[in-house]
């Protein structure tokens, strides 16, 4: 008889989770509202739930006319609205510390455990997990993370395992096209296999001929159902072609920063650059060759993770369990003593593992963090190092009227915390402004040649702008602006005007901000 006895250490899957969860939620290093984005989703979410409607045009920008605003992401809005009427900014935060812990949890699971011994996995993991780690933020692609590990679960399943379970992907293509433009991946995924499987139908022998016909078939049937389904969304075809206009913007692509090739001098690459020097290497040196379905599959999302490094997470999820299978067979192929005894002691190792309380840490990690955030032991807020949270409270208090321009980046917070007595010239929505507005603000905040007609053309009248922005350095050289405000983060400008003659008689003597140096003659 199997011993069933269970005991309560922690399984490796439970560690994963734990390690995630409590770094995140506690604080961490303070990523998750390292990007401001965060804010500009939740009061997209609010609107949606006190208009009951789902805006089409812009609402947080003066610029007119509106312009057109495809909310593909507004279901994740709607629930991080939510969470944040519930627990406020900490309880979004928790939210999303649960959703990457989660996505964690589950890759090795359902991706990595069932391929290979314990050791594998967990190094296969690890490199995963910290490869997507530039990318842990409180925003809607998180969503796209933990729904992306159960699709491909589910594709694998039927492919290698015979497990049928195809008929849910529609169901979760439902709610996926409504939280994420990444629902994209999950037609791509479909077309990845579908390929596969109907390569092999007219290259297989015979006998495999019919088993291969037989599931191109079914993934054509549950493609097209996955297609048809993604439609149910408040903007029809036009969210499917969406994240194709996005890509083909190569103005945007070549000039926003996420969407950058990764840059290997960053310390936070170097977890992609080690898991895709250990891919190669265990390619070069395993005798099992890969099939079809795995070669496309890493070659592209290995494309798209060079290509742009907001793909380095998809690349790594795809390619972790390729990566440890490919690691498992090599291992299998070596003989000897040592070989023997290290099998021998993963398999005990797996046995410990197998023996533990599922889900017992992560509901106990949970409950502990959840009450902690009630008692207020643990807060999150926007980190006011990086973020101009007292530059806004300035503006509140003092009222400043008129059109404002702004720093991209800053916008996002403006809108979270002021939205709508203040409306912005620009924030993270890049892919609704354009390639034609954002040219407009590149060259407005470098100031460059016709810098000044724009202002006069959107009839700006006061600048909230970084300190070390060419634009700000020339507004401090000229006599028709004046400097209110200026700390490390911002400098607040306004045009002299009467409007703001008693805001100048105020502040009108204000320093620019100077680091004080710690050198002492």
């Amino acid at each position: 008889m199997k011993d069933r006895r269970r005991n309560l250490v922690p399984s490796i899957a439970d560690v994963v989770f734990l390690g995630i969860f409590l770094f995140l939620a506690s604080g961490g290093d303070g990523r998750l509202l390292g990007d401001a984005d965060t804010g500009y989703h939740i009061r997209a979410g609010e609107f949606i739930l006190d208009n009951r409607r789902i805006p089409d045009t812009d609402i947080f920008s003066f610029l007119t006319p509106p312009l057109p605003w495809t909310l593909h992401e507004w279901l994740a809005e709607v629930i991080m609205a939510l969470m944040h009427r519930l627990a406020g900014i900490t309880g979004v935060a928790i939210l999303f510390s649960f959703l990457i812990a989660l996505s964690g949890y589950l890759i090795f699971t359902l991706l990595l455990k069932k391929r290979a011994n314990l050791i594998f996995s967990s190094i296969a993991v690890l490199l995963v997990t910290l490869s997507s780690a530039s990318n842990w933020l409180a925003r809607p692609h998180v969503f796209t993370y933990v729904i992306l590990v159960v699709w491909y679960h589910l594709l694998n399943q039927y492919q290698y395992r015979e497990q049928n379970q195809l008929y849910v992907l529609p169901l979760i293509m439902v709610v996926w096209v409504n939280l994420h433009g990444g629902f994209i991946l999950g037609l791509i995924l479909l077309g990845v296999y579908l390929f596969g499987n109907l390569a092999q139908y007219c290259f297989a022998a015979p006998n495999d001929r019919i088993r291969s016909l037989d599931k191109t078939r079914r993934i054509g049937v549950i493609m097209i159902a996955c297609v048809l389904v993604a439609l149910l969304n408040p903007y029809g075809y036009d969210t499917l072609l969406f994240p194709f206009r996005v890509v083909q913007d190569k103005f945007l692509m070549d000039s926003i920063a996420e969407y950058l090739s990764p840059n290997f001098h960053s310390n936070l690459v170097m977890p992609f650059e080690l898991l895709l020097l250990a891919t190669i290497a265990i390619f070069a040196v395993s005798s099992s060759k890969l099939d079809l379905i795995e070669l496309t599959l890493i070659i592209l999302f290995g494309h798209m993770a060079l290509f742009s490094s907001r793909h380095i997470p998809l690349f790594a999820i795809v390619a972790g369990p390729v990566l440890v299978k490919q690691a498992q067979l090599a291992f299998e192929s070596i003989d000897g003593w040592l070989v023997a005894m290290l099998k021998q002691r993963m398999e005990n190792l797996a046995a410990i593992d197998q023996s533990t309380v599922r889900f017992l840490w992560p509901v106990i990690a949970i409950g502990m963090v959840s009450t902690l955030a009630v008692s207020g032991t643990i807060k999150h807020d926007f980190d006011s190092k990086y973020v101009p949270t007292k530059a806004v409270e300035f503006i509140q208090q003092e009222g400043i009227t008129g059109n404002m321009f702004n720093e991209d980046e800053f916008g996002d917070y403006i809108i979270y915390a002021t939205w709508p007595r203040y409306r912005v010239y620009i924030d993270g929505r890049t892919d609704m402004y354009g390639a034609s507005r954002v040219k407009e603000y590149l060259t407005l905040t470098q100031a460059k040649e016709g810098w000044e007609s724009l202002m006069d053309k959107h009839q700006i009248t006061w600048v909230f702008h970084a300190p070390t922005s060419m634009l700000s350095k020339t507004l401090l050289e000229r006599p028709d602006w004046k400097l209110l405000y200026s700390d490390k983060v911002a400098n607040i400008f306004v045009k002299s005007l009467p409007q703001y003659e008693s805001l100048i008689a105020k502040y009108g003597a204000t320093r620019p901000y100077r680091e004080k140096s710690s050198y002492t003659n």
